[in-house]
């Protein structure tokens, strides 16, 4: 198991930052944003400096219904060789749903949705997690998420799921405690219990991040500061097993670089303190312990081993095809206004979709930062009554260009000018290449510009 130490998320806006804080032994980047044959100075740098830089894959879906990307697993895989990585991080989590499998269209959640609880999504998840680490030339780690909304009808418990998870594939776990928070608010789930049925060897390392509550609804924002009671989960983790590492969270709302550091000393702060628990508990634990509870501890693992294996066994594609359906139902709900399936907590599926709805306008405006320049005050709202009704099926930079075209299709600006810049905008991206940059060539396009409107 790979030593890290503490560490926090690298962030473009916090790059300078980072790079000057003492005590950082590691730094985690989103992998998506960072182009292997062009890294950022900073995280070369870094890397220079012999501190460690591990990939955090957001788009996978492992979680989800069909089999993982071939072109994704080889881009993520680029990555770790670029970035020289010990070990390479995902998501359990589904992103999208629909296509071939549901015969439906294929629908983009541009979020982690969380994966029901059920044998049947643990099989697909285990051969999916399976097909990963045969494609990735770094062991690999994957995360509990945060979750608005419960899945009716699960069959096991956040730790029963990890553990099982954990132990017939042999994957890592990357704890977020700022999640197992998150869910204890949301789902009612306990965290101390999640905790105590995971299989602490397997941690790789942890989450911290910050959130903030809402009408009884715990939004894991990680634009807040670390409240209390994740720090507490934190410091009950730390009293149970030391940690290989643990990172700090932060991507949008970014302080000062002084109290990043604050954060990060409360963080130590709780690890010393579960340290401080464990030690003395240590002797307490050695005296209770006997060989005839181990070998029931082994007996009950090898069980676990057992019946994993006979539902590997089992899998067809009739599983992937019941859950493709399960979660296209409900990410339709939640993107494009269909039913809500039987089971859901209406209420609950009302928050998930408009914090979905929330998160795509703020994602689109920074993949498209011309967007809100051109479209003033009126961007979210613009975008947010776009959303409603038609969802996002090819990322984030397509749905750039779908709102623009909307927007100029449906004749909804009123301001000339203001159509007139966003159509220049949409032509220039829309199109297989940039458009022609000649003076020519550029006076022509303005001199029709002129023209058109008059």
């Amino acid at each position: 198991m790979v030593r890290l130490g503490t560490g926090i998320g690298w962030r473009p806006e916090i790059a300078e930052a980072v790079e000057n804080m003492p005590g950082i032994e590691w730094v985690e980047a989103v992998a998506e944003n960072v182009c292997p044959g062009h890294l950022p100075e900073s995280l070369v740098r870094l890397r220079e400096r012999g501190v460690t830089v591990v990939p955090h894959g957001v788009s996978l879906g492992l979680g989800g219904a069909e089999r993982p990307d071939a072109g994704r697993l080889a881009a993520l895989a680029e990555r770790v060789t670029a970035l020289g990585s010990p070990l390479v991080t995902e998501h359990i989590a589904f992103v999208r749903a629909g296509g071939p499998l549901t015969a439906s269209p294929r629908l983009e959640a541009g979020h982690l949705l969380p994966v029901p609880r059920t044998r049947d999504a643990l099989d697909v998840l285990c051969e999916n997690v399976r097909i990963a680490q045969d494609a990735l030339p770094v062991p690999l780690a994957v995360e509990n998420i945060a979750a608005l909304i419960s899945w009716p009808g699960e069959e096991l418990t956040e730790g029963q799921f990890l553990y099982e998870l954990a132990d017939r594939t042999g994957v890592r776990l990357l704890i977020d405690v700022a999640n197992l928070h998150t869910n204890q608010v949301n789902r009612g789930e306990d965290a101390a219990k999640a905790l105590a049925e995971l299989p602490l060897e397997a941690i790789a390392y942890v989450h911290v991040a910050g959130g903030f509550e809402r009408d009884g609804v715990w939004h894991d924002s990680h634009a807040h500061p670390v409240p209390q009671p994740v720090l507490d989960i934190l410091t009950d983790l730390a009293s149970r097993v030391s940690p290989p590492g643990v990172l700090l969270e932060r991507d949008e709302n970014f302080p000062e670089r002084a109290e990043l550091e604050r954060e990060l000393g409360a963080i130590r702060g709780a690890l010393e303190k579960g340290a401080a628990e464990r030690r003395a508990s240590a002797t307490e634990a050695s005296k209770a312990a006997s060989p005839e509870g181990a070998a029931r501890g082994a007996r009950e693992r090898e069980t676990v081993r057992e019946q994993g294996a006979a539902g590997v066994e089992e899998l067809t594609d009739p599983a992937r095809q019941r859950l493709g359906l399960a979660q296209a139902a409900l990410l339709s709900a939640l993107v494009a206004g269909t039913p809500v399936p039987e089971g859901f907590d209406r209420v609950r599926l009302g928050v998930q979709a408009r914090a979905l709805a929330g998160k795509r306008a703020d994602v689109v405006a920074k993949v498209a930062p011309e967007l809100p320049v051109i479209l003033g005050d009126g961007y979210r709202r613009a975008f947010l009554a776009y959303a409603h009704g038609h969802p996002m099926s090819d990322g984030y930079r397509r749905d750039a260009l779908d709102f623009a075209g909307y927007l100029l299709a449906e004749g909804r600006l009123e301001d000339a000018l203001v159509r007139a810049e966003l159509r220049e905008w949409w032509l220039e991206r829309s199109g297989p290449k940039p458009r022609s940059r000649r003076p020519g060539v550029r006076l022509a396009r303005a001199t029709r510009r002129v023209l058109l409107r008059r």
